[in-house]
């Protein structure tokens, strides 16, 4: 089976714009779910809403795989399911690597969406001797000095840092020195990288602090609702010769 450290997507040699390329996951994960439920076809409106997206948006976005639907059939779910697997290079097997084995580290190890997309658990290293040998999910824990070797021997190019922030860049120089390329980044820090690396930096904390920007203006948009209303009827003497209220008040 083909690994990750030879066959590489080929999205950017096709120019796909990277937004595009942010929501194929999206449209992936719908159209995984139509077929679990054996639709046929979908329309752009159907798909772009299962998405979270305007269905122009989609057709652009497809326009760049060359696929356009059929006018009044719309998508072969299947066809596109295997086409946009295909152009995120999950139709081979990318072999992966998380370092630093903790609460979150071990929560990643023991999700079950991994195989099923394309992604298979090669190790899990962590510095801690304690660590050494326990099973998580099935898979025996590695001490950190064998980082380099493990990724050699299985071909690794995508590996998962959920270190402390502390020794995250640490970590991250040993995994790119040994060949790896990208990097999904759990710890709460910035990264430094040589160009062709590609990272991805996952913040909970920072989404969580979206959300409560969104919360706090709900809040305020309620309390603006519950505002006492302006009194309809206004003093004669703050009233124009028509009646209105002059744009400029008398001192």
């Amino acid at each position: 089976m083909a690994t990750g450290r030879t066959h590489r997507p080929a999205t950017r040699s096709r120019g796909i714009p990277e937004a595009t390329v942010a929501r194929l996951p999206l449209y992936l994960r719908a159209l995984t779910a139509l077929s679990e439920r054996s639709v046929p076809t979908v329309s752009s409106e159907e798909l772009a809403a299962a998405a979270g997206v305007n269905s122009a948006k989609l057709r652009k976005d497809f326009s760049y795989l060359g696929s356009y639907g059929t006018r009044g059939v719309g998508y072969d779910v299947e066809y596109l399911v295997y086409q946009i697997s295909r152009e995120l290079g999950l139709t081979q097997d990318w072999p992966v690597v998380i370092v630093g084995i903790g609460n979150l580290g071990a929560a990643l190890a023991n999700y079950g969406g991994f195989a099923s997309r394309g992604f298979r658990v090669a190790a899990l290293i962590d510095a801690d001797p304690a660590m050494t040998g326990r099973q998580v999910a099935g898979i025996a824990v590695q001490h950190s000095d064998e980082l380099e070797k493990i990724i050699s021997d299985n071909g690794v190019s995508i590996g998962v840092i959920t270190t402390p922030p502390g020794v995250a860049q640490q970590v991250c120089d040993r995994l790119v020195a040994a060949g790896v390329t990208s990097i999904l980044n759990f710890a709460p820090t910035v990264l430094s990288v040589p160009d062709g690396v590609d990272v991805r930096k996952v913040d909970l904390s920072i989404e969580l602090q979206i959300l409560a920007f969104h919360e706090q203006r709900k809040a305020g948009e309620e309390h603006e609702g519950t505002a006492p209303p302006v009194a309809a009827r206004q003093d004669s003497s703050e009233q124009g010769p028509d009646g209105d209220v002059p744009a400029v008040m008398p001192a």
